[in-house]
């Protein structure tokens, strides 16, 4: 474990300095061609420096941040778009903190008005040909109740997430169904609770108001709901314009506007469906079987179909809530059980996960055992004196 933390430590100091080196080449060299060729090579480095680590919730979240987020930034910086060139006079550290963290500084227009709705905060743009747009709002005063509700909700995910991993020390005397229930939510818990973390400590440190990471995909009540609006919001924001939109433009003048959105979103899927199979070789350190491309593939085709569906009712009918949540839900967990889990299990990722639990438990009980063991000695010093 200490020569993982020394590693994790390299690594991220490596990564700050490749960020420093693009930030101050932004001001010499301009955009295009001769960019790319000169960011290429931290391109290359970001995707070595994830194979330095071997732990799940150091690695797993090293090799997703810095291996796929920061390339797709640093390839759209290269060309004078994404993040990390939509501000000109960005300062370095809000430049490293957004190249390399997965998080989006909210946009503030200067004539944006609040949303008229007293209940809510966050208004959803319908867009039937783009999966993958999200309209923020903010600006609301709302009663003090409700401005503890996000707070009450993570303290409470966070209960559910310890029960899930001590349950999962009695898996064998669990039917394989509660199991993988209980997988599915140590995979969403987890994930969402290290990205609100690391989206807290980078506005704590650099005071910027940033866009929700996840946005309660328990509720989805449609696969376009679920992936675009709800799941993991900084890989939309950041497939949209690497993939989604190049895509588009591209095969606008083939098949026409109409049907542009279909190529477009099984292409995206598709890459989303390779990163995915990146990041779980840097975390077992095995080849790929696909299994994860084709349930990216999968949806992808599903949502193409959704849209086409929403595209021919025209909003004439559509299913109540009670039944379409629980169809997207069942229907995202059903497929993840048969097409995701598998390289999940293959690489130990649940077993890995327990017993790095157990090692951090160990390590905390030795400092409290350390912190008494001095506390006493000073106590009976200063009674000797």
């Amino acid at each position: 474990m200490e020569n993982e933390i020394s590693n994790f430590v390299k690594v991220w100091v490596s990564v700050i300095l490749s960020l420093w080196y693009c930030y101050a080449i932004s001001k010499a060299v301009p955009k295009g061609t001769t960019r790319l060729l000169v960011v290429l090579p931290v391109v290359f480095f970001f995707l070595y420096l994830p194979l330095n680590l071997t732990t799940m919730h150091l690695g797993g979240p090293s090799a997703f941040f810095i291996g796929w987020l920061a390339n797709f930034k640093l390839l759209l910086f290269a060309f004078g778009k994404g993040p990390l060139s939509s501000d000109p006079s960005i300062s370095l550290p809000h430049f490293v903190a957004v190249g390399c963290l997965p998080i989006k500084m909210k946009v503030q227009y200067k004539h944006e008005q609040p949303p008229k709705s007293p209940t809510t905060t966050t208004s959803f743009v319908q867009n039937r040909e783009n999966p993958y747009t999200l309209s923020n709002q903010d600006g609301i005063n709302r009663p003090k109740g409700l401005k503890l509700l996000p707070q009450i909700i993570f303290a409470l995910k966070g209960v559910i997430l310890a029960v899930v991993v001590y349950l999962n020390n009695y898996s064998e005397y669990l039917h394989p169904i509660v199991i993988l229930f209980l997988n599915c939510l140590h995979v969403y818990l987890l994930l969402e609770r290290i990205l609100t973390i690391v989206a807290v400590l980078a506005r704590a440190l650099l005071g910027i108001e940033l866009e929700p990471q996840f946005n309660e995909p328990y509720l989805s009540t449609s696969l376009q709901d679920f992936w675009s609006r709800r799941w993991n919001l900084m890989v939309p924001s950041i497939l949209r314009p690497t993939v989604y939109e190049p895509i588009l433009n591209a095969t606008t003048c083939l098949v026409g506007r109409k049907w542009a959105p279909v190529p477009a979103t099984l292409g995206t899927f598709f890459v989303s469906g390779l990163m995915h199979e990146l990041i779980f070789y840097y975390l077992g350190r095995m080849w790929p079987t696909w299994e994860l491309t084709w349930f990216f593939l999968l949806h992808g085709v599903c949502l193409t179909l959704e849209i086409a569906a929403k595209k021919t009712v025209m909003g004439r009918w559509q299913l109540p809530w009670l039944i379409s949540g629980p169809l997207t839900v069942g229907f995202v967990m059903a497929t993840g059980c048969w097409l995701f889990f598998p390289s999940l299990y293959r690489c130990g990722a649940f077993v890995r996960g327990a017993q790095e639990y157990a090692a951090l438990c160990t390590f905390f009980t030795n400092v409290i055992h350390h912190f008494r063991v001095f506390w006493s000695l000073n106590i009976h010093q200063k009674e000797g004196l």
